[in-house]
């Protein structure tokens, strides 16, 4: 068994409110180790219950996003013993889901290559920004290999199904500026402009009701798999929760009185 490594996940949180969650093996570009997926989660934690966190933004040390599993620590044991290998599958997919969820916004942003096990964490995110030469793509089928994180529940909902069979079935690439022609990510830039890409992008989330912004995320994401008349009912309930929260109040006075509104986040 390999010996721990220090930090594979770093947490801070900018004066601003933009918190950062750093994958930390820049030596392995980034790939998840059992360690790295465990300590992932411990993170995404607390990032959710940290007051401080406004929106999270998940980005890889050195030049690479993510390059997907460590096939020697994570993908060797589970082609040997199938209980393993299910194990990892809910562990990956349970990690993940709480990305979905959080109740901040949740940001991508990638440089370098985001493939397999990075591509499922960025598609994990509510949004996704790269740089314009970053290689995006699925990449499992290349080692005859399957995702079990995402791939085949949240990327039709992105991009249809024609496009995702394309990106599943063919292993293929995609620049950061392919991906935004495929609604793949939101946006892409020059590694001269990322750092004000992503702080372009934050600023509109970080300002706004974190109570709402939770309600608002949640409903979105309920939303996607309801029938018309179960989506009618979660609009209307939801709107009912926000209209009564503290935030709400606070928003409707501070227009009136035509001033900054002061967030508490109930």
């Amino acid at each position: 068994m390999s010996s721990p490594e220090k930090d594979v996940i770093q947490y801070e949180v900018a004066s601003n409110g933009i918190a950062t969650i750093w994958l930390n093996r820049p030596h392995k570009r980034n790939c998840v180790s059992p360690q790295l997926l465990k300590e992932l989660e411990v993170a995404v934690d607390h990032a959710n219950d940290d007051k401080r966190a406004l929106a999270v933004v998940f980005r890889g040390r050195g030049d690479t996003f993510c390059s997907g599993a460590d096939l020697g620590q994570l993908v060797t044991p589970v082609l040997h013993e199938s209980s393993v290998s299910l194990q990892l599958a809910i562990d990956s997919a349970r990690t993940y889901d709480k990305i979905f969820n959080m109740r901040k916004p949740s940001i991508a942003a990638v440089e370098g290559y985001a493939v397999a096990g990075g591509f499922e964490l960025m598609i994990s995110c509510d949004f996704a920004l790269a740089t314009s030469d970053a290689k995006i793509g699925d990449f499992h089928i290349r080692r005859a290999l399957f995702g079990g994180a995402g791939p085949i529940y949240r990327l039709p909902r992105m991009i249809g199904i024609r496009r995702s069979k394309e990106l599943m079935l063919s292993g293929k690439l995609l620049t950061g500026d392919e991906c935004v022609d495929w609604q793949l990510i939101n946006a892409a830039a020059p590694k001269a402009g990322f750092e004000q890409l992503i702080q372009d992008f934050c600023a509109p989330l970080i300002d706004k009701s974190p109570f709402c912004m939770w309600m608002t995320k949640m409903a979105i994401n309920r939303g996607l798999d309801a029938d018309t008349n179960s989506l009618i009912t979660l609009e209307t309930m939801t709107c009912n929760v926000v209209h009564h929260s503290e935030d709400a109040k606070e928003g409707v006075k501070a227009f009136l009185e035509k001033r900054q509104a002061v967030w508490t986040g109930r």
